[in-house]
């Protein structure tokens, strides 16, 4: 039988896998008047250490546990200007946890991710009685809300609303949940979430409106390209246009690399390791970038070019940027 783990670090900037590893502690209290009492909660950057021990150390009332949660403690003792006192409550720390009853349960919860070589994270990690875990934010949001749509909503999601959904919410885990928690109650298991999903229920789709903009300028259909962009410009008041320009800039770019590799016989399954993007996203990027010969892609990613320029430099306003551009592509 595996020894009692009786001290905790929870660390990462991922806030929801984090939040949700303490509540599964929390829920092991069990429930009512007699698991509040039981349960102790500090903020670490106030409370000195030898209060927090003091309560961990006391004996529970009706109960066989005693939760103890401390939040950013050690961030603040290894911050600069810490002094003397950090290094003696660290030192109080590292002498005390191995040693906690076995009714304990003291969690350290930090907002960031711990150095590998924190003295406390190493004691978590080597010694029986503790535990220690990062949550750090993935590197690929798409594949994160993938995930987490079917593990804990039971929901289908495919991969272009997926990547919608993360070009909406970026690195911000919790906005995407929240969103998530929407498409999968309107789906309601009927089936999988879509893109057309996404851009209903979502806010501001700014890379997906960004694709379907390029479908209208293939086609010369200039007044659904700005229609286009003066929703998702209408959408998200804080946008002046250079975040959404940027995205266009970015798009077309992927176009003229795609349309060059094709034109000299390139694979299209070489398309997702050129473009650094993912499969279907490499197939759309070829799909369009075959209504442009390389000649007109490569004079439309100057022209943006040289509207970036002017609008770094306060010859023009974004979204009068975005109008000409619109209105000298649908007139080539």
């Amino acid at each position: 039988m595996s020894e009692t783990k009786t001290f905790y670090v929870l660390h990462g900037d991922d806030d929801i896998g984090r939040e949700e590893a303490l509540a599964r502690l929390i829920a092991q209290m069990g429930s009512g008047a007699e698991a509040e009492m039981n349960t102790s909660v500090f903020d670490g950057t106030v409370t000195p250490v030898p209060e927090m021990l003091n309560a961990a150390r006391s004996f529970p009332f009706l109960a066989d546990k005693r939760l103890v949660i401390v939040k950013d403690l050690l961030a603040h003792l290894g911050r600069k200007g810490g002094g003397e006192t950090a290094k003696q409550h660290t030192a109080q720390l590292l002498e005390a946890l191995p040693n906690l009853p076995a009714y304990t349960r003291f969690v350290i919860v930090e907002r960031d991710t711990l150095r590998a070589d924190h003295k406390v994270l190493k004691l978590a990690e080597s010694h029986a009685s503790g535990y220690a875990r990062a949550f750090t934010k993935p590197q690929d949001a798409t594949g994160w809300i993938i995930a987490r749509a079917k593990n804990t909503y039971k929901a289908g999601i495919t991969p272009q609303a997926a990547h919608a959904l993360a070009s909406v919410t970026g690195n911000d885990l919790r906005r995407a949940d929240n969103e998530l928690f929407k498409l999968a109650v309107y789906v309601n298991n009927e089936r999988d979430i879509t893109e057309q999903d996404v851009a209903l229920l979502t806010p501001y789709v700014a890379e997906a409106n960004v694709f379907h903009m390029v479908d209208a300028l293939a086609s010369g259909n200039g007044k659904q390209a700005l229609t286009l962009i003066h929703t998702a410009l209408a959408q998200d008041p804080r946008d002046e246009g250079f975040g959404l320009f940027a995205l266009i800039v970015r798009q077309f770019r992927l176009l003229l690399l795609a349309r060059e590799h094709l034109a000299q016989g390139g694979s299209p399954r070489q398309l997702p390791d050129l473009l650094k993007v993912k499969s279907f996203v490499a197939d759309k990027v070829a799909q369009q970038s075959r209504a442009f010969t390389v000649d007109q892609l490569d004079s439309i990613y100057k022209r943006l070019q040289s509207y970036d320029q002017d609008m770094k430099t306060g010859k023009i306003a974004p979204r009068l940027a975005l109008d000409l551009f619109v209105t000298s592509v649908t007139r080539r």
